[in-house]
């Protein structure tokens, strides 16, 4: 089996809705695309960190990125995801919730989940945990009504004994583009299906880019409720919503 540390994300170079016929282009998603990946504020000049501006919930953040791990940079999934908590907080609101970002990577999402006021905790492997928490800290550091907290989350791994479920009851688990061509899908399976407790919502946007994650999906809505709030053709990006299903089928690990 190879090592859980190889569990990083693969390199890939109003109300969030579909838009009006009379706004639609060739994709039919053009000016939202626009409008969400506007926020992103990359530096004119090169220097020697890694670093880029996003503005959300009418605060300026400031990640610090890694250009040698991929769980440490912002994808396009996740300015996704931000920009439907933002738009969308009578609907899905964040306050006072609380909420659990799974591979979380620079911590953008949990950010601003919690300019959103919500108990958010943001987990990932060990090694990219340095900079979630120094990302977390500088942006959020007496600026928000909760204070964030980091943990480490091998998926599949210890889940009862680090997040046991009489403790950890979540309103939310965030996921933006957990699924790609890794060999950790049953264990993503088995995380997602630990923290949520039957009134959890899964908020996740997903980069679709090969046949296994339709797998994925498919197994997924064995064991949760699926809806699609948005798709993004231009980005090849779908944003989920999710609960636990009354009546769950069992499901088989990929490949099986």
């Amino acid at each position: 089996m190879e090592s859980k540390l190889s569990q990083h994300k693969h390199f890939e170079s109003g109300e969030l809705s579909r838009m009006p016929e009379k706004e639609k282009g060739q994709n039919g998603d053009e000016q939202i695309v626009a409008e969400i990946m506007g926020r992103r504020f990359s530096p004119s000049l090169i220097t020697t960190r890694a670093w880029e501006r996003f503005h959300f919930v009418g605060h300026e953040i400031e990640i610090t990125e890694a250009t040698d791990s991929y769980g440490a940079v912002v994808w396009p999934s996740a300015l996704v995801l931000c920009h439907f908590l933002e738009t969308n907080v009578n609907s899905c609101s964040m306050a006072d919730k609380n909420v659990i970002e799974i591979g979380a990577g620079t911590g953008l999402v949990s950010i601003v989940a919690s300019f959103l006021g919500a108990h958010v905790t943001a987990t990932d492997l060990p090694e990219l945990l340095g900079n979630l928490q120094y990302n977390v800290l500088r942006n959020t550091k007496r600026r928000c009504k909760q204070q964030p907290q980091v943990k480490e989350l091998f998926w599949g791994v210890d889940l009862e004994e680090k997040f046991p479920k009489s403790l950890c009851q979540f309103d939310y688990v965030l996921a933006a583009d957990v699924v790609y061509h890794h060999p950790y899908l049953d264990e993503l399976l088995l995380t997602f299906d630990h923290l949520c407790q039957d009134n959890t919502v899964i908020l996740w946007a997903m980069r679709f880019r090969q046949e296994k994650e339709n797998q994925f999906v498919d197994r997924f809505q064995k064991l949760f409720d699926l809806e699609v709030i948005s798709e993004f053709p231009s980005l090849n990006i779908t944003l989920f919503k999710a609960k636990r299903r009354r009546s769950r089928e069992k499901w088989s690990p990929i490949g099986c």
